[in-house]
């Protein structure tokens, strides 16, 4: 469950830490971390990583799923061969 959290904070940090990155990358180094942060656009910023995480959540969102009635056989092996799961 922290890995989803974490992946999901990450995903909506990435579009101010990209912002970050470009403006202390392009900047004259006479601006400050301090100047950075007060001109960056924050509500945009975030609202960017919210559609980040929202898209990406869309994205994989899995839908497909079996009956709690219906069986699931696993994998095995029959004479050397590998014979994949699959639902009764």
């Amino acid at each position: 469950m922290i890995r989803i959290v974490i992946e999901n904070l990450l995903l909506f940090l990435a579009p101010t830490l990209l912002y970050l990155g470009y403006i202390w990358l392009t900047s004259d180094q006479t601006t400050t971390g301090r100047g950075m942060m007060d001109e960056a656009p924050f509500v945009w910023l975030a609202m960017a990583g919210a559609a980040l995480v929202l898209a990406t959540l869309v994205l994989f969102n899995n839908t497909k799923g079996g009956n709690p009635d219906q069986g699931y056989e696993p994998p095995t092996v029959k004479d050397g061969k590998l014979i994949p799961g699959h639902r009764q």
